[in-house]
């Protein structure tokens, strides 16, 4: 009689759940007395996601981060290393060869490291050409004149007795590629010097006693992104830069 009456249910069980679209990952079975199983598959609603969340945007909380390391020596260190590439720039990659930036060139004499300016007296000519006279230090001409030809500035100076005549170059498409590149190793240098800063923290992190594990995890996390938001600013500046420098 019990078999009977679970046979006329089955068809009503089978309805109940084909009007259920969630239940679409359920299954019934019977049994030999067709008495109903029912059987779950679990939803694996995190499958390929990455459970450490890599990938995922890290909030920065620095009064977290502030109890493990020194937020403000890593913001100091990352600001000095991209101002450090936009004063660079400034002096280094101008399309003109202004008298400013010969003036910043560094010469490199008696093992120190010197502007031009402190060894020789610059002026402008006329647009075409830029006078430096070493008749002060006359000795320094030969690393003034290794500066300024490793300068960068696509400058060719000829020199007369203590007085060197550097003609302003035109502004070509080589010069241009030259000036570009040499952005693009300022730019490189900078983002190492960023990458170093992120670096020398973790490692501080990692060496304390006494941290939790997530919140080791979660301050050098926040380091990293930190230092992230930094390297995308370098690299917004660098590639202004380069717009600015190639004509693009």
């Amino acid at each position: 009689m019990g078999t009977r009456i679970l046979q006329r249910l089955l068809p009503v069980i089978n309805h109940s759940f084909k009007s259920y679209p969630n239940l679409k990952h359920e299954r019934i079975i019977t049994t030999p007395l067709n008495f109903p199983i029912i059987r779950n598959y679990a939803k694996n609603k995190d499958k390929g996601k990455d459970k450490k969340g890599k990938g995922a945007k890290v909030d920065i909380n620095p009064a977290m981060m502030a109890e493990v390391v020194a937020v403000d020596k890593i913001q100091d260190r990352c600001k000095a290393a991209i101002e450090k590439m936009k004063d660079d720039f400034a002096k280094n990659l101008s399309l003109r060869s202004t008298t400013g930036s010969i003036e910043s060139l560094q010469v490199k004499f008696d093992g120190k490291e010197y502007e031009l300016q402190e060894l020789a007296q610059i002026v402008r000519k006329n647009p075409k050409t830029i006078v430096i006279n070493f008749s002060s230090f006359p000795q320094v001409i030969p690393d003034a004149l290794k500066a300024i030809n490793n300068s960068g500035l696509n400058l060719n100076p000829q020199q007369d007795g203590t007085t060197l005549y550097v003609p302003v170059p035109k502004v070509t498409k080589e010069h241009r590629e030259a000036l570009a590149k040499n952005a693009k190793a300022l730019y490189i240098k900078c983002r190492d010097t960023v990458k170093d800063v992120q670096n020398d923290f973790i490692k501080k992190v990692k060496k304390q006693t006494g941290l939790s594990e997530d919140l080791a995890f979660n301050v050098s996390k926040q380091i990293t992104a930190l230092c992230d938001e930094y390297q995308n600013e370098a690299k917004s500046i660098y590639e202004t830069k380069h717009t600015e420098l190639v004509g693009k």
